[in-house]
């Protein structure tokens, strides 16, 4: 049996295509997190307290199917909307304006913070920004 998750700290919700080079970032920032599932026939994921989503950015660049299909799909689901507090977002800086453009989409229409932007499988550096900024923003939840 596992021990409840301690509340006090971050939560991450993310979703990960088949490559797993989202969850390959989630997993090195060592945080309480669950994924979004890959799949339509997988059982949907519902949360019940306050996260931060992490997710990649699809469309090649192009503003129409930037955020994945699964993460709206999750997002729609008015609890697992209500819960979202900031959006981490993953991208191709080849992609120009576009790039991790699904982060802020989603925190434009969910009014949360775009909270950090990282380049495909993420540097050393970025996990570390992300794991200390997830930590001081989750003080002020």
């Amino acid at each position: 049996m596992q021990p409840a998750p301690d509340r006090s700290d971050p939560y991450v919700v993310y979703f990960s295509s088949a490559t797993n080079n989202t969850a390959r970032f989630v997993s090195k920032l060592g945080f309480s997190c669950d994924r979004i599932p890959l799949r339509s026939g997988d059982p949907a994921l519902h949360v019940s307290r306050p996260y931060v989503l992490v997710t990649p950015t699809y469309g090649g660049g192009k503003v129409k199917g930037a955020v994945p299909k699964q993460v709206i799909a999750f997002l729609n689901d008015p609890s697992n909307r209500s819960y979202c507090r900031g959006v981490i977002s993953s991208g191709n800086t080849n992609f120009g304006e576009a790039y991790a453009l699904a982060g802020r989409i989603i925190a434009r229409k969910l009014n949360v913070p775009d909270m950090y932007r990282y380049e495909l499988l993420g540097t050393p550096s970025d996990v570390n920004n992300c794991r200390e900024g997830l930590v001081k923003f989750w003080q002020n939840i």
